[in-house]
């Protein structure tokens, strides 16, 4: 599992290539449990190259989810494959998370 963040402005954009597992996971919990990650108001995950994502990543974000959201941050996961999206709507996690398109679309609603 690779992640890259690009910061624009109020906003990161977090890419996530390969797979999230129970290994991988804990970069990604280093990644957002980082206090400079609170100085921003939109993260927009980009899972274009997300190719699985285990319970053990998804716990990740579940467990981010509250404290985002009590600061008010935006948590937007966007290009997201087919068989990765299942895993969230199989879990219902899509109803508790916000799953666009695309970055344009990730942004509108980031924006609004």
């Amino acid at each position: 599992m690779k992640i890259t963040n690009e910061i624009k402005d109020n906003t990161i954009v977090m890419t996530l290539d390969g797979e999230l597992d129970a290994s991988s996971s804990v970069l990604l919990d280093e990644e957002l449990s980082d206090p400079e990650i609170m100085k921003y108001s939109k993260i927009l995950v980009d899972c274009e190259k997300l190719n699985y994502i285990s319970s053990a990543g998804l716990g990740v974000f579940i467990s981010h989810l509250q404290r985002f959201e009590d600061a008010q941050i935006k948590l937007i996961f966007f290009n997201m494959q087919d068989k990765v999206r299942n895993v969230f709507e199989i879990l219902g996690l899509d109803l508790l998370m916000t799953i666009v398109s695309n970055y344009e679309e990730a942004m509108t609603i980031a924006d609004e």
